[in-house]
């Protein structure tokens, strides 16, 4: 768990990269473990090609793999003006019928402005700006019930980048912007390093004699925000909520004294295990709000090998990824997926780093 070797100021701009926009995957293959995976090893140079569903060979007997629960809300509405202009909202919070959301498009919009979003199903009322498209609102529903209308006809939180354009499958979005194992709700975005699996090959990797334990990180809005700064320490996270149980503390601890590996699914398992984590490489049981950044500098004390998908240029989490195995063999292993033909983001391929 070394801490990787940088000069103690890093630019953001060392962590861009040409992205060809054909590389960026706008619909999940099917089944979700048919993806491809990257194998890149931390000690040296070797990068292998291999699929997802190849992860119960490539893992141990003995290993522990740590998945995040969180379940995203379908809490992203669309709706029109009366002058026929579209508003598209995604809500961050809701208490009764009160809570915060994105609105766009936020200039053409005032406070005191009525939106019926879903074809009336509900209706938006836009109470005062809070800045950067932000806004305080209140929801009332046709029917009263304001959560329920929500998950009757709310949309899955896409990331920006993902396009529908009028062809969006509703339901099938909202199926495959969500784990498996989802459980918790209060994610407004997905943990995508997750999306990969499915019932059958978390039977296979258990079969293998992995051990499989939760944590729950709700992905918030900083997931959306691009970093402002020049320079890497300069950023700071927006908070995330958290619980990490004491059954995966245990399991943890068991990892440890049989000598197998902690592999985090994604980076938001990542951040949980490493909020919690110790001098000793255990973790301590609790729950809270997490503001851990982690990039090169940074040293992980809990996590051996991370599951993750490939990420934006100049984005906190390929900081974090080159923070765990160095920012040059990151930026090289991405230059070889773009030229293999690899899908980024959200519904795009993965790569194990061991």
């Amino acid at each position: 768990m070394a801490v990787c070797g940088y000069d103690e100021r890093v630019l953001v701009s060392e962590f861009d990269f040409e992205l060809p926009p054909d590389r960026i995957a706008v619909r999940p293959v099917e089944p979700r473990d048919a993806a491809r995976l990257m194998v890149v090893e931390r000690s040296g140079d070797r990068i292998d090609h291999r699929g997802v569903r190849d992860l119960p060979a490539l893992l141990h007997d003995g290993d522990l793999l740590v998945l995040n629960d969180t379940r995203v809300r379908p809490w992203r509405l669309r709706g029109r003006r009366a002058t026929g202009g579209a508003v598209e909202c995604l809500l961050l919070s809701l208490s009764g019928d009160r809570g915060e959301a994105f609105v766009k498009p936020s200039g053409k919009l005032a406070a005191g402005a009525r939106v019926p979003m879903e074809e009336g199903a509900i209706t938006l009322e836009l109470l005062a700006s809070l800045g950067g498209g932000r806004w305080s609102v209140r929801l009332e529903a046709n029917g009263g019930d304001v959560t329920g209308a929500l998950e009757r006809v709310g949309r899955a939180p896409l990331p920006p980048y993902i396009r529908r354009d009028g062809g969006e499958d509703r339901a099938v979005d909202r199926d495959r912007y969500q784990t498996v194992f989802a459980r918790v709700p209060g994610a407004v975005a997905a943990p995508t390093a997750g999306l990969h699996f499915t019932p059958g090959l978390l039977a296979a990797i258990e079969a293998r004699g992995v051990r499989i334990a939760f944590v729950t990180l709700h992905v918030g809005e900083g997931t959306f925000a691009p970093l402002r700064t020049d320079v890497v320490e300069d950023h700071r996270m927006h908070a995330e909520e958290y619980e990490l149980p004491a059954a995966t503390a245990d399991a943890v601890a068991a990892t440890r004294s049989r000598g197998g590996r902690v592999i985090a699914v994604g980076t938001t398992s990542c951040r949980t295990l490493e909020t919690c984590g110790t001098a000793e490489g255990m973790v301590r049981p609790g729950s809270g709000r997490s503001d851990l950044f982690l990039y090169p500098g940074r040293s992980f004390r809990v996590v051996d090998a991370m599951l993750t998908n490939f990420h934006l240029p100049k984005s906190t989490l390929l900081m974090l990824v080159s923070a765990f195995a160095g920012r040059e063999r990151m930026l090289a292993a991405y230059r070889t997926a773009v030229e293999l033909g690899y899908r980024f983001f959200s519904f795009g391929d993965a790569m194990l780093i061991a």
